[in-house]
């Protein structure tokens, strides 16, 4: 690599942010190579579309997880891809909401919701964990359901029979590829709503 292609690389990357942290972006899925572009990864795949908007590499493991960070919207915040697999969600936020004391309110996650076809996206301030495991794991740990969130549709089970765990950890049809990238662009710019103080709009904007 040259000299060139170094300044090009460093010039790509988007600076540090500075201060401390105030903002926790959350998204939600399971670590491993077997469960990429899976459903109930739809948290991963936001929080991908996010680093690629801002030249992010979401890579440094804290808080048991993989993090960067970033200004987005004039807030500095920690971006985060839990390790902790789907269930055990909330090891990963508490802890890095304890190290940086933010409060749940200002705590973001981005998780799938079945009841939500594909391309469709829900914006809550709060909430119950609405029988989502990451949810009950972060709602439990942390001792409040006060978080914002972004539910990202992955669609209801084909029929009543079909096993949910097999339904939320099956991979995406081929169909849905255009109406979830554009899924994706629309849960960044609701995200960047939200942490200018905006919720009420990116809710008005993006609800489905």
């Amino acid at each position: 690599m040259s000299i060139f292609d170094i300044f090009k690389q460093l010039e790509s990357k988007s600076p540090q942010p500075a201060g401390a942290v105030e903002y926790i972006i959350c998204g939600l899925g399971n670590p491993g190579s077997q469960y990429e572009n899976t459903r109930h990864n739809i948290g991963f795949m936001t929080v991908d579309t996010l680093c690629e908007k801002y030249k992010l590499s979401c890579k440094k493991l804290r808080f048991k997880s993989l993090t960067c960070e970033a200004e987005i919207s004039g807030k500095h915040c920690l971006i985060m891809k839990p390790s902790t697999f789907m269930n055990n969600s909330g090891e990963a936020v508490t802890e890095a909401m304890n190290f940086y004391k933010i409060p749940p309110e200002k705590t973001i996650i981005v998780f799938d919701d079945i009841s939500l076809e594909p391309g469709k996206l829900r914006i809550r301030r709060k909430g119950s964990d609405g029988g989502h495991n990451g949810i009950k794991s972060i709602i439990y740990l942390s001792g409040s359901d006060a978080f914002p969130r972004i539910k990202m549709g992955v669609g209801a089970k084909p029929h009543p029979d079909y096993k949910l765990a097999d339904w939320v950890l099956g991979h995406f049809k081929k169909e849905d590829g255009e109406v979830l990238l554009k899924c994706f662009d629309n849960a960044v710019s609701a995200l960047e709503l939200m942490l200018a103080g905006k919720t009420d709009e990116a809710m008005n904007k993006y609800n489905s």
